[in-house]
């Protein structure tokens, strides 16, 4: 089987998984196939894990053409949806796993937000990890990946397309960091 028709197959499964369904307060309302969930522009579960090596740098990777929500974006996070049967760092984990090839490693929280764009509405939960290990990465998913400074992410994101939902994640993280130095000078 060709990368296309791998990529195909892996997005039909993906469609079809059970998703957490909530409501605006992230209370668990039910389970729906996250593509219903999707084309109804209902209120899902989703992660961001985001991956740093021990130099400080992050882990960005261009997502598959076959995606159903931004295809062929830059992302600076690993992650997904919730599954029905999971919380958010159980998701975060899978995740992590899945897309990169990274488990075994600490995952710190650090912010739950609500995301809304053009059909993508989320409860979200940030994490953090530190890897320097070789990355295994998900090839239905994920086309490249490289670790290279925040600074030169946030220059990247001016040029080149980027997932408006982790960047949010990250934006927050950043922020949160920031304040965290602020307080403690």
């Amino acid at each position: 089987m060709d990368q296309q028709a791998r990529e195909a197959e892996h997005r039909a499964a993906s469609d079809a998984e059970q998703i957490a369904w909530v409501d605006e307060q992230d209370n668990l309302l039910g389970v729906l196939v996250r593509s219903d969930l999707r084309d109804r522009g209902l209120i899902g579960r989703g992660t961001y894990i985001m991956l740093f090596n021990s130099a400080g740098e992050l882990c960005v990777h261009r997502r598959t053409l076959s995606k159903a929500i931004y295809p062929g974006y830059w992302d600076v996070a690993a992650g997904g949806m919730v599954q029905a049967d999971e919380t958010y760092a159980e998701s975060a984990a899978r995740e992590l796993e899945e897309e990169l090839g990274v488990s075994g490693v600490k995952l710190t929280a650090h912010d739950h937000f609500y995301f809304e764009d053009t059909g993508n509405r989320l409860w979200c939960s940030a994490f953090s990890a530190v890897w320097d290990g070789p990355l295994k990465l998900q090839p239905e998913e994920v086309l490249e990946a490289r670790f290279i400074p925040v600074e030169q992410v946030m220059r990247e994101i001016t040029e080149k397309p980027y997932c408006p939902d982790s960047l949010a994640a990250l934006k927050r993280y950043l922020k949160a960091q920031q304040s965290d130095v602020a307080k403690n000078t």
